[in-house]
């Protein structure tokens, strides 16, 4: 069954639950006559893939799919041999030529292509930019998802194709941490800016949905929803077709269970074991008839959030970030400063290391250290 991220995402600029200086800057950018290329930044869920998606198919029209080409950064630098697939996705044809250079047949019908359930253009009005003096404009759009984690090899080898390739391809970089783009990228970019949402906003666009959908909630759900998920559109539509397909939203209690179940509780008591010195806590369990061994405290937490929850290294830094930033932990303004010290330690070495978990484990120690030589 298709996602409500899918069904009910923006079809036109002014859908964007962003400012009119956004929208107008997005719809600028789409139907000039030189497109830029893009850098869109901002947290997670404020609608920079769905900015995206619209750009891309206001520039090329109906067709876009065919000639828009993703790649997630985040993804790649967990693969092994990351760069030769990098380069395979930016040369498919072979080292002579790239797919930024290519151009393509589709583009040349653009508007007379027949798409099924295309939505238009989300400006309204088309834009053919495709050929002006004999030149092919516009042929491809080459996006780079969490570009923030391509590294800067893989940056400086962008560079070089974004200035040979201008003429017919145009790249959107999308990122949480625009700063970890080298500035030979950012001077090529258009950078726009996507802030965090208020609770108002994502509260008066998930009772659209409410309403759409026929959802009987109880009174303060939808609010609950909205003040849980931080910001993050993306995370409280979620939570809300989850809800409503389970049946779930005729009681609040229901959300607080949602949400003491994933994974930030688990990285909160992970924090709190680590405080209490107990980092390496060795404990005998019966299992099976036998009595076996288990590590327990923050290291047998920090197991079961990497091996069992398959939560990755960095998502682990962003959560503890969270967690410290928004006041949820009773920590003195001394202990949380010298733990946020010692926690952006941690995320620098997290992106140099081929062993994160080391990183994490060196963290926590850190924590307990801390903690004792504060108390």
């Amino acid at each position: 069954m298709t996602s409500w991220l899918e069904t009910k995402a923006p079809t036109k600029f002014s859908d964007l639950l962003l400012a009119d200086s956004i929208i107008d800057t997005l719809e600028t950018a789409s139907t000039g006559t030189n497109p830029p290329h893009l850098l869109l930044s901002g947290p997670s869920g404020v609608g920079k893939t769905a900015a995206m998606r619209l750009v891309a198919r206001q520039l090329l029209g109906p067709g876009w799919k065919a000639t828009t080409h993703i790649l997630n950064a985040k993804d790649l630098s967990r693969m092994p041999g990351a760069m030769k697939k990098f380069e395979e996705f930016l040369r498919p044809s072979g080292s002579s030529s790239s797919l930024a250079g290519l151009t393509s047949l589709d583009i040349f019908t653009e508007s007379l292509a027949d798409v099924p359930n295309d939505p238009g253009p989300p400006s309204g009005a088309e834009t053919f930019n495709t050929k002006r003096d004999g030149k092919i404009q516009l042929s491809r759009i080459i996006v780079i998802e969490d570009a923030d984690y391509l590294g800067n090899l893989r940056q400086a080898y962008l560079r070089r194709m974004m200035e040979h390739s201008s003429l017919t391809s145009r790249f959107i970089f999308t990122t949480t941490t625009p700063s970890r783009l080298i500035e030979a990228l950012r001077s090529r970019t258009q950078h726009i800016r996507f802030s965090r949402y208020s609770s108002k906003q994502i509260e008066a666009k998930l009772q659209e949905f409410v309403e759409q959908e026929k959802l009987e909630c109880a009174r303060g759900v939808v609010g609950d929803i909205s003040h849980v998920s931080n910001g993050n559109l993306r995370k409280a539509i979620f939570i809300l077709e989850l809800m409503g397909k389970r049946d779930l939203l005729d009681n609040r209690h229901n959300l607080q269970e949602l949400v003491a179940s994933t994974k930030i509780r688990e990285i909160q008591l992970m924090l709190e074991e680590a405080m209490r010195g107990k980092v390496h806590d060795w404990r005998w369990e019966k299992t099976n008839g036998r009595n076996v061994r288990s590590l327990k405290g923050a290291m047998g937490l920090l197991d079961q959030i990497m091996d069992k929850q398959n939560l990755e290294a960095e998502d682990i830094v962003k959560h503890l970030h969270i967690l410290l930033t928004e006041g949820r932990m009773n920590v003195g303004d001394k202990l949380l400063s010298e733990i946020m010290i010692s926690l952006a330690k941690c995320e620098v070495s997290v992106f140099k290391t081929s062993q994160p978990r080391i990183v994490l484990e060196r963290f926590l120690l850190d924590v307990a250290q801390i903690s004792e030589l504060a108390n």
